[in-house]
């Protein structure tokens, strides 16, 4: 077994596509144990059949319609009119952009790509520094992964349904669950933007009625997704995947007929991308589920339980050492591989423990967010020196600041467990 692991491992180093590696591994397992190795493909069709996978590509094509509109600067000039006349009033504007903008394209590398060149340039002629500007835009663009309809927040639901472990956990659940952490993390950075800016003789804009009413007018069709979104579902007129639906729908209708940014002839190009991620997803998500049961079949939570019960002997400790885990985790592999690979064998030693799983699902995908930004090889620190063309080093010393508040609030995140479960 050791070898095998250690084989996988080499060959995903070497570039091994992962979902070939996972269905290698599964295969290995099913074949150890006498199954019969039809049992992967049942496992795929499996997941296929699950209705509430349906919001998956639906979602995703909807942000990544918004992302290749003009919706971003719309949105930064609604915020600016809004907050830019106060110290530190450009900075609360990139964060509440990028972090609505996040929520809906799932994807904190498509925030930094679509927005970055809208805020950064804006915040360097607001007298903001190169290096915070570079750190806020940067920290930015990993959060709103906790709001909904976060494409992070469904795919951990869907993991955790398919295990059956623990209380049962529903979609609606968790986009509840995401509402007062991920208010935590915004308004923690947002506090830190206006404090270190409090002195700083930058240039206002001044506030205007008018222009408010103005920004307003021209953001009136994207304001309204959230409440089509969280609204439909709460009030019970439509189901997640039936949400996801009406987003899709009402997003190509503003975006492609009524505003006319997005060509006819543009449209299946923004489909192949955003389903080429969708695809590479679940074909992860396929081979996973047929692995994780590989590894239930051979006992290995059950023993990987006992082992860590053995040695960390309450909660707290768990809790702390979970999030040391994560973090790594989270500078070493994407939210998604993560999410499919790592969520069955952490989930039910964490349900030992007495962690409700929408619990662990916050305390998981908080720590995943500020994986983006962990040195040395945190994600959107690569995409943001790409972006701005800065050495990787300076955005090491430009994110720094914002990944210690981050910290912060997922420490009040894990160990004050209302923040997550006091709507459920």
């Amino acid at each position: 077994m050791v070898i095998i692991a250690v084989v996988l491992t080499v060959l995903a180093l070497m570039g091994m596509p992962l979902f070939v590696v996972i269905a290698i591994g599964a295969m290995w397992g099913f074949s150890q144990s006498g199954v019969d190795l039809a049992v992967v493909a049942i496992e795929i069709f499996r997941i296929a059949e699950m209705p509430m996978l349906l919001a998956i590509p639906l979602f995703t094509f909807a942000g990544y319609i918004l992302s290749e509109s003009k919706a971003p600067s719309r949105l930064v000039n609604l915020a600016q009119t809004m907050f830019g006349w106060i110290p530190g009033g450009l900075g609360v504007v990139a964060l509440t952009v990028c972090a609505f903008f996040t929520a809906f394209t799932g994807a904190s590398g498509v925030t930094i790509v679509a927005l970055g060149a809208l805020l950064y340039p804006a915040l360097r002629q607001g007298g903001y520094s190169e290096n915070f500007s570079l750190g806020l835009v940067t920290t930015s663009g990993s959060l709103g992964l906790l709001f909904a309809p976060s494409l992070p927040l469904i795919l951990y639901g869907v993991v955790v349904q398919q295990l059956n472990v623990g209380p049962a956990v529903s979609i609606d659940q968790l986009f509840l669950a995401g509402i007062f952490p991920g208010l935590l993390m915004l308004v923690a950075l947002v506090g830190w933007n206006c404090w270190i800016n409090r002195r700083q003789r930058q240039p206002l804009t001044e506030f205007s009625w008018r222009k408010v009413a103005l920004a307003l007018r021209e953001s009136m069709w994207e304001l309204p997704l959230p409440v089509v979104v969280l609204g439909g579902i709460y009030s019970g007129s439509f189901a997640v995947s039936e949400a996801a639906a009406v987003t899709a729908c009402y997003v190509v209708v503003v975006e492609v007929f009524i505003l006319r940014e997005i060509s006819l002839r543009k449209l299946p190009g923004v489909m192949h991308r955003s389903m080429v991620l969708v695809g590479g997803i679940l074909i992860i998500l396929g081979v996973s589920m047929a692995s994780t049961n590989a590894m239930i079949d051979s006992g290995m939570p059950e023993r990987l339980f006992r082992l860590v019960q053995s040695t960390v002997s309450d909660r707290l400790t768990f809790l702390l050492l979970l999030n040391l885990f994560l973090l790594l985790l989270g500078a070493i592999l994407d939210i998604f591989s993560a999410l499919v690979l790592v969520v069955p064998l952490i989930l039910p030693v964490a349900v030992g423990y007495g962690i409700h799983p929408v619990h662990l699902g916050i305390i998981f995908l908080a720590n995943m967010q500020i994986g983006y930004l962990t040195p040395p090889v945190g994600m959107n620190l690569f995409i943001a020196s790409y972006r701005f063309k800065r050495p990787i080093t300076q955005l090491y010393r430009a994110t720094l600041p914002f990944l210690f508040i981050l910290l912060l609030c997922v420490a009040i995140i894990t160990y004050v467990p209302i923040l997550s479960m006091g709507l459920l």
